[in-house]
């Protein structure tokens, strides 16, 4: 069982990795959050544990960049008390929050029960997404072609990370527009198409014929990959 321990206090990084390889966990680290996600994303870590406040992401943030890839368990472990943070930190996708200080019996039980809840959830997928025409970083919510950064809106990227998390098959239209624009929207079928001719516009070797964003007419719309 692989933990990923995400803190920037390095007596705490020391005494989970100790504490957690006594109890027979295989534990990665990582001090910030660019770290982090680097190392889920090569480690492929069966639960994360992260703090909040790091040096250079917050971890909000990551859990968003993990949760753009992974449903691996995350459980929050801080020192921030407010309700408020908590419940940003769940809505972001955290499966569970332990506020510092903590006792190590705790946060092991906890870190069962997330794995056991977790055990029959879906298979992961992976972090980065290369087509050979371009490259889609799940994780940090980035796209590249070759080693130019292509900017995408919000709206595009929201698109783009719906389709390909869901590679191969077919996303409905009304299920695109609920995701990206809200759950009031469902029936302004314009709105993707304008912005699907922006992405193949960005992305496709041949705009006109779409090799990897493919509209399936009158239903959604599939990344080929």
């Amino acid at each position: 069982m692989r933990v990923l321990v995400v803190d920037d206090d390095p007596q705490i990084l020391r005494a989970l990795r100790i504490n957690l390889t006594a109890h027979g966990y295989h534990v990665l680290v990582a001090a910030d959050g660019a770290a982090a996600l680097r190392v889920a994303a090569d480690g492929h870590p069966d639960v994360v544990v992260l703090d909040l406040g790091l040096p250079d992401l917050d971890g909000i943030d990551v859990i968003e960049g993990l949760r753009g890839w992974t449903a691996v368990p995350i459980i929050v472990l801080s020192a921030r008390t407010d309700s408020s943070d908590k419940v940003r930190a769940l809505d972001a996708g955290a499966d569970d929050y332990v506020t510092k200080p903590f006792g190590m019996a705790e946060l092991l039980a906890r870190l069962r029960a997330a794995v056991r809840r977790a055990s029959a959830g879906s298979v992961d997928g992976d972090a980065v997404v290369d087509v050979g025409a371009f490259r889609v970083d799940l994780a940090a919510k980035r796209v590249a072609r070759g080693d130019q950064e292509v900017h995408l809106t919000p709206t595009e990227w929201g698109i783009l990370e719906m389709l390909v998390r869901h590679r191969g098959k077919l996303v409905g239209q009304r299920e695109l527009l609920r995701e990206v624009w809200g759950p009031t929207y469902g029936k302004e079928t314009n709105y993707l198409r304008v912005y699907l001719a922006q992405l193949r516009r960005k992305l496709e070797p041949e705009p006109s014929r779409p090799r990897y964003l493919i509209t399936e007419p009158g239903m959604g719309y599939r990344f080929d990959g």
